[in-house]
Parts: structure tokens; C-alpha cells; sequence
């Protein structure tokens, strides 16, 4: 029956003219195919697509079937036997129907799945896709970039997989996909190659190609993990995707070095860049991807000009580092600690000068390293954060040095960042007494240092138990320049400032354990009290409460706070000990 309706009606429409179609003959036409399509009368349909009389009522109308012929190529048995047909009535309808209504409906098409669905369809469509783009005589630019914003649109919504097993089972075909879409655009890429007359559409294709390029850096480039760079990276589709995109740039004419060195200059020598202001955020997304992948991947490494010193690298690529752990994504801000690690073993230890501090994301990056030290949940990435500080802090000059901890113990808030900071602080005075002089880690300079070390935020009130780090390596500290250093000789200027010292920090402290172990002591009596009677209650620890705890955990938890206050206060008693032993020596000495 729905055979005969749709051969009805094309019989009524071969002796029309093309400009005397009706709407009702479209309605009529598309209802009837889609019967046909409903009721598996796929190879008659085929058979009225390939009759030559057809030929022009298919080119204004057969464009309505694509949808129907799609979705049963998706849905249906993939062992149906008449499978081969819809994929014939398929390319017939791509090379005969109008491309630019054709254009339309396919990306209509492309938007309309989600989850596992997208990719299926994208792999199905992006050849008839490239085809009736290529036939299209107008307009051709706009035309491939609403194809690609489509496609990409469409591709970030899929899931980017992490680890190798994900790569290869490729779930939600994102790395097909990928693949797929590189071999879609290349024609393109080469028509703009081609092209020598470098005419107005040419430099429209251009743009839309290089958007493209961008927004793939983002995604799914930017979380994108790499397979190891060994015999593996060579079936790595997202390495491969990644190539392909920075050989793209290049072909038309933006080879990265181009692009990443023009990067956020005032003036800009790079063309094309009408877009760059409007999409800022995702341009430095794409950026630092492109920095990434080029630095620590060695993607296209080999463009880069041999001449470049490390540091000017550094220098370059702190934006971009500073850009990737503002994420708090693992799969980027990972990148940006790579990054850094790539351009910090380039440069000697202690030769980056200090005037690089003034540059803004010098400041930041090490500030973005305290986050992850700080506040990511995983390890082995809170230990790399630590280590990339460690190692920036190796490569400063003194006074750089000297400025960076400055800055982080100003800003970090954070009680074993301050130890480290302050471990630090005391090495520079090690090498600073026993090896090289300078004058950033002894005397005035190093008394204003010490400022921020040696005192507590709050006086007597301050809590001892969540500074204890800090506080523990300040002590260290000043047991240190006590021994090392000779009131005679006072290097350090410790000697000068000891009063100071003595009231802002030494004091203080003793004030502040004698009233927490008061409070943590009676605490633990009413703990006991409270196991007595098996109930449940709440304590106080750091000035927060700690509600329906056992009594028995609440004891173990007391109890470790007066062992953390004893070993305060024991470091406490042989600081002021050295003290009383070389101010009485020295004054023995002078005396004699």
C-alpha cells in the first residue's frame, strides 16, 4: 500500500515542472516514503530513487527521507539483510538531493542523540556530511564551520577517556570519532592550501578551520591523558588527534610558534584574531593546551627555534601553567604541574633572576602549587605539587628567594606550608654561614624575615594545635641560630632582636600552652566522667567541635594534643636553655 501512495505520487510529479511543486506534494511525498521506510520496502524504494525519470522530484524532495533512512541504519538488526540498501538509498540521496538543504537536515541529524548514540551517528554521517559540503558552490566557509561547531558541540558532550583501558575500549567512540573527524577536515585544510589567490572566502575557511583547531585544543585535548611515549604513543588516537590538529595550524598558515609567541601581546603580530577577544577564557584554555602538548608531549617540537634560552621558555609558558592549576580538574591542573617540571629542569639551580617575580604569574604559580600541596585529594599529586615548589625555590637567585617566601608566608593559611616554607628559610642560612655570603639570609634583611616566623598571629590566643607545625619549625629555627650563630659575632642579628623575639613569640607561647593543656586536661576529665556513664557527647578540639565521638576515641584524640603541646614545650625549654647558656658565656667572656 505505501508503495503504490508514493509511486502515486511521483507519477502526478513527473510531469510537473520542478517550479510547480506543490507543498502538499512534499507532505505527500515524504509520508509516503516514510511508509515505505516504516514497512521495510526499502528496495523499492531504492529501485523509484535510481529511476532516472525521478531524478528531479528526488533532488527537491528526496532530502525528507534522510532522517527516516538514518534512524532505521541506527536502530535496526545490524545483521538485517537489507542493511545494504539503506546504505545505497543513503548515497544516492547525498549525491542527488539539494546540498543545502541536505546540509541542514544532516546536522539536524547530528544534534539530535545523546550518550553512546552520538558518536554512532557522527561515524555514519560525516562522510555524507564532507560530501554535500563539497558540492556546494557558495558559501562553502560558512558552511564547513557550522559543520564543525556542530560536530564539536555535539563531541563535548562525551565522556574523554583517562586511563589506557579506557583509550582502547573507547566506550562512547570519542577516539573514533576523533579519528573520523580528522579525515573530514582535511580536504578542507588542503583546499585552503591549494588555494593561492588567498581570496576572501579562502581567509573565511581559514578562520573557521582555526576556530576548529582552538576548540579541540579545549576538548577534548585539555583533559585528554597521552599513552606513554614508547612504542604504544603510536596507537594512541588522541596523541594522533592532537598531531593532526597542530599539522592543521600549521598548513594554514599558524604554526604554533607563531600563535603561543604572539599569545597576549598588546600588538598583535599574528592575523585572524577577531575571535580572540570575544572567547579570551577558551583561548588560554587552548593555549596552555597547546603548550602542553608541544612541551612536555613534543608534539611538533621540532619547529621550535633552537635559540630560545630556558628561562625565556619559563617565562613564556607561566601563563599557561598558571592557566592549567587554576582548574581544579586532575586531569588538567596534572598538566600544569608537568609543564612547570618540563621548564624548571631546564635552568640551573639558583640562576632565575629575581626580577622574574615581577611578573605576575610568577607570584601566582607557586601560590596555585600551595592549592594542590593543600587541597587536592590525591597524594601522589599533592607530592608532586610539593616537589615542583621545592624545585621553583632551587632555581631562584637569593633574593628571589628570599621574595617567594616572603610572599608565602603572607598568603598560604596554611600551618605546614609555613614549616616548609620556614625549613627552607633556615637551609638559605645554613649555605649562607658555612659556604657563600648573602646578604638576603643574614643581617636587616633576614631580621625582617624572621618577623614573619617568629611570632604567633593571635599572641597567647592563638591555636597551638593547628599552628603546631609552624610553630614546631620556628623553634627548630631559633634553636638553630642560637647555636650556630655567636652573639659576639651576630651574624644573623638574631642577638640584636632577642628581647624582641622573647616577647612577641617565647612568651607568648608559654602563655598559650599553659592555657591549652589546662583546657585540654580538663577535657579529658570530663571525657572519663562521660565514659563512666557510656554516653555520647561532644569535645573541643582547635576550636571546633567534635560531636558524638566514643569516649574512648575522644581520649585518644586528647590525648595526642597534650603530646603535641609536651613536644612544643620540651623544644621550648632547650631554646630558652642555648639561649641562657650563650648569653651567659658571652657575657663571661667580655668580663674576662
Amino acid at each position: 500500500m505505501a508503495v503504490e501512495e508514493l509511486q502515486s505520487v511521483v507519477k502526478r510529479c513527473q510531469i510537473l515542472e520542478e517550479q510547480d511543486f506543490k507543498e502538499e506534494d512534499f507532505g505527500l511525498f515524504q509520508l509516503a516514503g516514510q511508509r515505505c521506510i516504516d514497512e521495510g520496502h526499502i528496495d523499492q524504494l531504492l529501485e523509484i530513487i535510481q529511476n532516472e525519470k525521478n531524478k528531479v522530484i528526488i533532488k527537491n524532495m528526496g532530502w525528507n527521507l534522510v532522517g527516516p533512512v538514518v534512524r532505521c541504519l541506527l536502530w535496526n538488526d545490524k545483521e538485517d539483510d537489507k542493511r545494504k540498501y539503506y546504505f545505497l538509498v543513503l548515497d544516492l540521496l547525498v549525491k542527488l538531493c539539494n546540498p543545502k538543504e541536505l546540509l541542514l537536515g544532516l546536522l539536524e541529524l547530528i544534534e539530535e542523540p545523546s550518550g553512546k548514540q552520538i558518536s554512532q551517528i557522527i561515524l555514519l554521517l560525516l562522510q555524507p556530511l564532507q560530501t554535500v559540503i563539497q558540492k556546494l558552490r557558495n558559501n562553502k566557509a560558512y558552511s564547513v564551520g557550522l559543520a564543525l561547531s556542530t560536530l564539536w558541540s555535539q563531541l563535548s558532550l562525551l565522556p574523554v577517556p583517562y586511563s589506557k583501558e579506557q583509550i582502547q575500549a573507547d566506550n562512547y567512540g570519542l577516539c573514533q570519532c576523533c579519528k573520523a573527524l580528522i579525515q573530514f577536515t582535511k580536504p578542507f585544510v588542503e583546499d585552503v592550501i591549494d588555494n593561492k589567490e588567498n581570496s576572501l572566502e579562502n581567509e573565511k575557511l581559514k578562520d573557521e578551520i582555526l576556530k576548529f583547531c582552538f576548540k579541540s585544543l579545549k576538548c577534548p585535548l585539555l583533559t585528554a591523558q597521552f599513552l606513554e611515549q614508547s612504542e604504544e604513543a603510536g596507537d594512541d588516537p588522541l596523541r594522533y588527534f592532537a598531531s593532526e590538529i597542530i599539522g592543521f595550524l600549521s598548513a594554514i598558515g599558524h604554526p604554533f610558534p607563531k600563535i603561543i609567541f604572539n599569545h597576549g601581546r598588546k600588538k598583535k603580530t599574528w592575523d585572524y584574531l577577531e575571535f580572540e577577544e570575544e572567547e579570551d577564557k577558551q583561548l588560554s584554555d587552548s593555549m596552555a593546551s597547546l603548550a602542553y602538548l608541544v612541551f612536555v608531549q613534543g608534539i611538533s617540537i621540532d619547529q621550535l627555534p633552537m635559540v630560545l634560552s630556558p628561562s625565556y621558555l619559563l617565562q613564556f609558558n607561566m601563563g599557561h601553567i598558571e592557566v592549567l592549576l587554576q582548574r581544579t580538574e586532575e586531569s588538567i591542573f596534572s598538566k600544569g604541574l608537568d609543564l612547570l617540571e618540563n621548564g624548571l629542569l631546564r635552568i640551573e639551580d639558583n640562576s632565575l633572576f629575581h626580577q622574574y617575580l615581577e611578573i605576575k604569574s610568577f607570584l601566582t604559580v607557586p601560590q596555585g602549587l600551595v592549592k594542590v600541596m593543600t587541597l587536592c585529594p590525591i597524594e601522589t599529586l599533592r607530592k608532586k605539587g610539593l616537589a615542583m615548589l621545592q624545585l621553583y625555590i632551587n632555581k631562584l637567585d637569593p633574593q628571589g628567594k628570599y621574595t617567594l617566601f616572603r610572599c608565602l608566608l603572607n598568603t598560604s593559611n596554611h600551618s605546614g606550608v609555613e614549616a616548609f616554607i620556614i625549613q627552607n628559610i633556615k637551609n638559605q642560612i645554613d649555605i649562607s654561614l658555612k659556604r657563600t655570603y648573602n646578604k638576603w639570609f643574614t643581617g636587616p634583611q633576614l631580621i625582617s624575615l624572621l618577623d614573619l616566623v617568629l611570632f604567633l598571629p593571635e599572641g597567647a590566643e592563638t591555636d597551638l594545635l593547628q599552628n603546631s607545625d609552624r610553630i614546631m619549625a620556628s623553634l627548630n629555627l631559633l634553636r638553630y641560630l642560637v647555636i650556630k650563630d655567636n652573639e659576639n659575632d651576630n651574624q644573623t642579628g638574631l642577638w640584636t632582636e632577642l628581647e624582641k623575639i622573647e616577647n612577641n613569640f617565647l612568651k607568648p607561647l608559654h602563655t598559650g600552652l599553659n592555657m591549652s593543656k589546662a583546657h585540654y586536661e580538663a577535657e579529658i576529665k570530663n571525657s572519663q566522667e562521660v565514659q563512666k556513664s557510656k554516653d555520647l557527647c561532644s569535645i573541643t578540639v582547635g576550636r571546633e567541635d567534635i560531636p558524638n565521638m566514643p569516649p574512648e576515641m575522644q581520649l585518644k584524640v586528647l590525648h595526642s594534643a597534650l603530646f603535641t603541646f609536651d613536644l612544643i614545650e620540651s623544644v621550648l625549654a632547650r631554646v630558652e636553655e642555648l639561649i641562657e647558656i650563650k648569653t651567659k658565656s658571652t657575657s663571661e667572656e667580655n668580663m674576662g
